[in-house]
């Protein structure tokens, strides 16, 4: 009689053992899963999407404007910039003489980069 009474007892542990395993599991799902929807970050969503498509469409118009309208890159130097089918004539007609073209290339360089002068010198305050 002990060996079915011990089966009979061993049996009852090892189902409530089984089953406060299954339930301890079935918590730590549960904890996972709150945890992740709790930090899960908001998405970026369209006020995002839609302030760099503004970003890109404004960055995409200064550059055609750029490339297509005549502006000053440097008034001060008389450095202009030009639109890229005037750049590409004017490029032609002095490539015709290479040599004069040469030498206009160089003042220009030289010219856009010219430092300017120095300011003067304080005088000092025991003079």
């Amino acid at each position: 009689m002990n060996d079915c009474d011990s089966n009979n007892q061993s049996g009852g542990r090892s189902y409530s053992v089984t089953t406060a395993v299954v339930i301890a599991c079935l918590i730590f799902v549960a904890l996972v899963w709150y945890m992740r929807k709790y930090t899960t970050p908001a998405p970026l969503g369209l006020e995002r999407a839609a302030e760099r498509a503004k970003a890109l469409g404004e960055l995409r118009a200064a550059e055609a404007d750029a490339l297509n309208n005549v502006g000053w890159v440097d008034q001060a130097k008389g450095v202009v910039r030009l639109p890229i089918e005037e750049a590409k004539k004017l490029a032609e007609r002095e490539g015709q003489n290479p040599s004069q073209a040469r030498s206009n290339l160089i003042a220009r360089v030289e010219k856009a980069t010219a430092l300017p002068p120095k300011a003067p010198e304080k005088p000092s305050i025991y003079e």
